[in-house]
């Protein structure tokens, strides 16, 4: 199978919004994410795979066979994607069951290190002069 520009573009799609949506605090649109990541890398891994015969020796001449090993590998992607979905799910589930949504809530730690951050970003805390000479 070669790799054309529309499968291309639809892995790159497939990765772009998975992570978009990975970055999101709803567990919801987490696991969506988690989702659409496993398939784009599955396509991914797919379109590294020759096109041919079955892999089955006797069925086919060797040279005209499909490579076994891309099947396995999406076999196996699939299979821990299913995991991970099962495990965000109950994760998403047990916090809309505890709490009454699925967003995930800042840290402790996280607000103070935004708080150091702006003070850090803050007019004259900048390492270097106007002229770009290290103070």
């Amino acid at each position: 199978m070669t790799p054309n520009l529309l499968y291309v573009i639809v892995v790159g799609v497939l990765f772009a919004t998975g992570i978009s949506m990975l970055l999101e605090r709803s567990l919801t649109r987490i696991v969506m994410g988690v989702i659409l990541l496993g398939n784009g890398a599955n396509l991914l891994i797919l379109l590294g795979g020759t096109a041919g015969g079955a892999p089955i020796v006797g069925t086919t001449d060797e040279a005209a066979m499909s490579d076994p090993l891309p099947q396995i590998m999406i076999l196996t992607a699939i299979v821990i994607t299913l995991g991970m979905t099962a495990f965000l799910l109950a994760l998403a589930y047990r916090s809309w069951a505890l709490s009454g949504h699925d967003e995930v809530q800042d840290d402790v730690e996280d607000r103070r290190i935004m708080q150091l951050a702006e003070l850090d970003e803050g007019p004259g805390t900048a390492d270097h002069d106007d002229t770009g000479t290290v103070r």
